[in-house]
């Protein structure tokens, strides 16, 4: 058995994008798809219902049948859903949906229908813990405004709640106080644009929005940069960020699906509320992921 098995989190898992017909309805046939072929192009495992896989606008059914079809395509040790809700019960209940469906984790918001204290964060993920499989943590406080410092998660960790952490604050000066504090936690990528800072920090994992474009060379700057190979990591990551820094923009969604439609994926549209690019985005968002596949990058 791996370490891998025995912390599925580990790795590079893909946020993935949920492809959806032109009436909007999501196409489940080609999600299956996808989550096979991102493991046979080298990522370790998916996290559905992510902010990536538009979570928010998807009905309860459609929310769970996303659940099931990454686990029939990939097998469920390699499936983490995303399990955020406004209420912590919701949660608890979506993180027994996944439980029953198969998986070996979930990801989990803190508390965001309002900017939670620190008592109210540990109820929620006490409260979800109850479902009995691992929490890794979301810290975004740019769209939730509930900020899980590292003080805050070595308590979640040391009470037993959580096993890890996708940290997408920015801040990656909190990886060295977050290992200080809870060296058990594990510290996950959580924006693709710091992804180098973050795995020489000392990163176990990427909850990756980039690969679903572009996985090989995804993989292979994540390997780099976790064994410490700056001559592979660092040209790559200068290659690659310019796609990179929109996995931490408003428009993230759009522009990740626009970069897996020119990589010859299928990404399509969005629900409302999310609009098209505006056309200096497109632009840009068009002449990075062109110039990435013509380097070899795809």
């Amino acid at each position: 058995m791996t370490t891998t098995d025995l912390r599925p989190w580990r790795g590079v898992l893909v946020a993935t994008a949920l492809p959806l017909n032109d009436d909007l309805s999501v196409n489940y046939d080609r999600y299956a798809e996808h989550c096979a072929w991102l493991v046979e192009n080298g990522c370790d495992g998916v996290v559905p219902n992510g902010s990536l896989g538009e979570y928010q606008v998807l009905t309860p059914e459609e929310r769970a049948k996303v659940v099931e079809t990454a686990v029939a395509a990939i097998g469920g040790e390699r499936v983490m859903p995303g399990v955020a809700a406004y209420g912590s019960a919701e949660s608890r209940r979506w993180a027994e949906q996944a439980r029953d469906a198969g998986c070996a984790s979930v990801m989990l918001l803190p508390p965001n229908a309002y900017r939670a204290d620190a008592r109210s964060v540990l109820a929620h993920y006490a409260e979800v813990a109850k479902a009995g499989l691992p929490i890794v943590a979301y810290n975004n406080p740019i769209d939730t405004k509930v900020d899980l410092v590292p003080e805050l998660l070595a308590t979640l960790h040391g009470e037993g709640y959580i096993q890890g952490v996708k940290e997408f604050s920015g801040d990656v000066r909190r990886a060295y106080r977050l290992a200080e504090l809870a060296p058990e936690l594990d510290l996950l990528i959580g924006a693709d644009d710091v992804l180098l800072e973050l795995a020489i920090a000392g990163a176990k994992g990427w909850v990756a929005g980039y690969p679903n474009a572009l996985p090989k060379s995804s993989v292979e700057l994540y390997r780099a940069a976790i064994r410490g190979d700056l001559d592979t990591a660092l040209p790559l990551y200068r290659q690659l960020h310019p796609l990179l820094r929109w996995d931490s923009r408003v428009e993230f969604v759009q522009a990740i699906k626009l970069s897996m439609d020119l990589a010859g994926r299928h990404g399509g549209t969005c629900r409302p509320p999310r609009v098209a690019l505006l056309p200096e985005q497109e632009a840009a968002v068009r002449a990075a992921t062109e110039k990435a596949l013509a380097a070899g990058l795809a």
